[in-house]
């Protein structure tokens, strides 16, 4: 994806993520950028990053869906590279919150866009974690 490192958005989601170990301050960074955001592009950044930032899975799965539908909306193929770890991401909630079926659904989901992850660390990452999800639910699935 490209940033444009002049952005306001984005200066502010790089001031939160230089900041994490102060979970607090970061999130309200965040929160200022989606409140600032002003085209989907920006509220897909912002929403992204709010999503780390939740205490509740319920609040990280309405703000990792928020995520997606952004970035669905956007037409760049570079935002398409983040269809896997949002599907991960929104995967994982539902797994947490004991909704096997969703779960399942948004593993697969994010295992049909590997394609479009680069051949890197994060790549490898994103794929590895996408392989546990489906493997821990074929293991719950197998032990009920």
């Amino acid at each position: 994806m490209h940033f444009d490192p002049n952005n306001h958005v984005i200066i502010l989601c790089i001031q939160g993520m230089d900041i994490e170990g102060r979970p607090e301050e970061a999130s309200k960074l965040f929160m200022q950028a989606w409140n600032e955001a002003t085209n989907d592009f920006e509220r897909f950044i912002a929403s992204h990053y709010v999503a780390r930032h939740q205490k509740s899975v319920a609040d990280k799965l309405k703000w990792d869906e928020t995520a997606l539908n952004l970035a669905l909306k956007i037409n760049d193929d570079t935002v398409s590279g983040a269809y896997p770890s949002l599907y991960l991401n929104i995967g994982k909630c539902y797994e947490d919150l004991g909704d096997i079926e969703r779960a399942s659904k948004n593993y697969q989901l994010a295992l049909s866009f590997t394609d479009r992850l680069s051949d890197d660390g994060y790549g490898n990452m994103i794929k590895g974690g996408i392989l546990n999800g489906i493997e821990r639910l074929k293991l719950f699935n197998e032990n009920k």
